[in-house]
């Protein structure tokens, strides 16, 4: 795996996440693709070609599991891992976002320093 980019389409609607998460991200193993909705990725969703979905959970409009029922309906994104990010996780939220094909979930607020060793162990897991 090392030496390859990871495409990740990362959507987040608070803008200071995407920004720390820009700088965390901010190597060559990482490519983002970053939207601050799930409509707005949506509206890509034909030309859009990542390794990896990175979601918020809890977004206004749209949610991060919402955005993935949506995104799964393009025959080109079925089988794209995804990470969930949210602050607030119970145990049974836990296994519905496995369910719907989640590798893992990343609690927030997560350690910039370590998100992306997190991201690539997720990734590579599967």
């Amino acid at each position: 795996m090392m030496g390859d980019t990871i495409k990740i389409l990362y959507i987040e609607d608070d803008q200071d996440i995407r920004t720390i998460t820009q700088i965390a991200l901010d190597n060559e193993n990482f490519e983002l693709l970053m939207y601050e909705s799930g409509k707005l990725a949506l509206l890509e969703a034909q030309s859009l070609k990542p390794d990896l979905f990175l979601f918020d959970v809890m977004m206004p409009d749209l949610d991060g599991p919402s955005t993935l029922k949506k995104l799964r309906h393009y025959p080109h994104l079925i089988n794209i891992p995804v990470i969930f990010m949210t602050a607030k996780i119970q145990p049974s939220e836990l296994n519905e976002y496995l369910e719907m094909g989640a590798i893992g979930v990343i609690s927030k607020p997560f350690d910039p320093m370590s998100l992306a060793d997190e991201i690539i162990a997720l990734y590579n897991s599967q």
